[in-house]
């Protein structure tokens, strides 16, 4: 047996059974689609009036403006959602029984993160056709633009959220973290609004948060040259860069930590 096929199994069977132990709990699948189209309602119905983008085309809502964020959001709910099952196995012992396994440590990293990542991409594209909604006309090049952009995004979101919750001994300590880590990054990554009219110092921070490089290119891809110059978009080129970063250095984290189980596997 080769190494690559060692590995291939036991991270197929990983990934597998987080898809089904998710798609079992409806409850879950609910609150990672729910809550980012009701947030992206909310906003867009209440913001509509307010909103306005200097020279944006057309007189751009905010509803328009915020999609891209929307699908962002889904992506970090479903990753946040899918990464917090490594605590409950934890508690119940799976985790350990994992680790035992004659596997390799890696395979538990890539297994849980290529699992969670499939159901964030998968949500993901389910909300894409909605586009219409939010005055977005897609095309096919468009959808072929943002398929990747999403998949990467599921990858590296679902890595770092692993990285987090592989050292966490609670779900409480995850949603503190959550609050302050995962939720900011969101935050100050363009979704909300465009870097261009915030104020110097935040405008520093975004530029710092990988996560807004994603948005970016999603908004790019989903209004393809029309607002790039208005709300201050990073290059095409550049934000792939930093997003290939951030996920191969989350990825690589996650699989560095699976080997080293720290305390209380």
């Amino acid at each position: 047996m080769t190494a690559a096929t060692g590995l291939l199994g036991p991270v197929t069977a990983l990934a597998w059974r987080e898809i089904v132990r998710f798609l079992r709990e409806r409850h879950r699948v609910f609150g990672a689609l729910a809550q980012p189209l009701l947030t992206w309602a909310l906003l867009a119905a209440g913001l509509r009036g307010s909103f306005r983008l200097p020279s944006a085309p057309d007189g751009m809502s905010y509803g328009t403006y915020f999609f891209p964020g929307t699908l962002a959001l889904i992506v970090l709910f479903t990753a946040i959602f899918s990464t917090i099952s490594l605590i409950e196995d934890r508690r119940e012992g799976f985790l350990q029984g994992v680790i035992a396994a004659p596997i390799p440590r890696a395979s538990i990293a890539a297994g849980k993160v290529l699992g969670g990542a499939s159901l964030a991409f998968a949500q993901a594209i389910l909300v894409l056709p909605l586009a219409p909604i939010a005055g977005i006309r897609l095309t096919p090049s468009m959808v072929l633009a943002v398929v990747p952009v999403i998949a990467w995004t599921a990858v590296t979101l679902t890595a770092f959220s692993f990285c987090i919750a592989w050292r966490m001994e609670s779900t409480q300590g995850f949603h503190a973290i959550m609050t302050v880590v995962l939720m900011p990054l969101w935050l100050l990554s363009g979704a909300l609004f465009p870097a261009s009219g915030a104020a110097p110092w935040l405008r520093l921070v975004m530029a710092i948060n990988p996560l807004t490089y994603g948005v970016a290119i999603l908004r790019r891809a989903l209004d393809p040259g029309s607002t790039a110059a208005v709300v201050g978009l990073p290059g095409i080129l550049p934000s792939w860069a930093v997003m290939i970063a951030f996920g191969m250095v989350s990825c690589g984290l996650a699989a560095i930590l699976a080997r080293s189980p720290g305390r209380n596997p």
